[in-house]
């Protein structure tokens, strides 16, 4: 069996390939088109313009589904490690949940509202996606915390801890060096600027926030991978009730048939409920 077929750890591993491969797609296309300068463009300008930015969309659109399925699954296999008794860390669990699930949903706010179209509604699905996302890292790097030595062990605890400080430290230079920038080009619209001249005014700040945003988002993605070993560890599996044997409103035939009794089907699934 190979490592992938393994539990469920192809959800993480997905999400990191396909997340990276649309940054990546995005970029070359662009960059072949020139609608962007080849050094160090803002992810964001690599979707920007037709054709890139409607495969940009799907892609993330896609990463996002990717990102909801992972973070539920990472919420299930926690309550099923955790006893009844463990309320701090079944508390920190749902709170994860709802940070995943919005930062994914960031991705496609990110995806579906270009900053040259929409510039502030494309800044709130950053502010989701990343901003969001840090404070799971964050709550996942606790749980790893609190989970150790019994469940979780001490080295992925320092590899989520030294991925989130990647992560703060990317969100605060970025943050930085594009205050820099806006301020040094005021009365420019900087959100439609896709090509700069090495030299010109804000330039340097406009490099080192470029570099930021994409040591952020691959920090971002990497965070996942610790999700693998993790994953290999865990299959889910759902239950269809069935109330009846059809689907009328009303007794069909006018008789009841024995099928009308409550049965249940298990079928796997890598969505719903389950254990480890």
């Amino acid at each position: 069996m190979w490592w992938f077929q393994q539990g469920m750890c192809f959800l993480p591993a997905a999400l990191v390939v396909w997340t990276v491969a649309s940054f990546v797609f995005a970029y070359i296309t662009a960059v072949v088109l020139r609608h962007v300068d080849p050094l160090v463009p803002y992810i964001s300008d690599t979707g920007t313009i037709a054709p890139e930015r409607c495969v940009f969309g799907i892609m993330l659109d896609v990463s996002a589904f990717l990102g909801i399925a992972t973070v539920y699954v990472r919420y299930k296999q926690v309550e099923a490690l955790t006893g009844e008794d463990k309320l701090k860390i079944h508390r920190l669990n749902r709170l994860g949940l709802v940070l995943g699930l919005i930062s994914s949903f960031g991705m496609c706010v990110v995806a579906n509202f270009q900053k040259t179209v929409l510039f502030s509604m494309h800044l709130v699905g950053a502010i989701m996606t990343f901003g969001v996302g840090a404070l799971y890292i964050l709550v996942q790097t606790l749980l790893s915390l609190n989970m150790q030595p019994h469940v979780h062990s001490k080295t992925i605890y320092w590899v989520r801890l030294g991925i989130g400080l990647w992560t703060l430290g990317s969100i605060i230079s970025m943050f930085v060096s594009s205050v820099i920038m806006y301020t040094s080009l005021r009365g420019i619209d900087v959100a439609h600027k896709l090509h700069w001249i090495p030299g010109e005014t804000g330039y340097t700040a406009h490099i080192i926030s470029t570099i930021s945003e994409w040591f952020l988002a691959f920090s971002f993605i990497s965070f996942f991978l610790t999700y693998i070993r993790d994953f290999q560890k865990i299959t889910l599996r759902a239950e269809a009730v069935l109330q009846s044997s059809h689907l009328y409103e009303w007794q069909h035939g006018g008789v009841i048939t024995p099928g009308d009794h409550k049965r249940e089907v298990s079928e796997s699934s890598p969505l719903l409920a389950g254990g480890t």
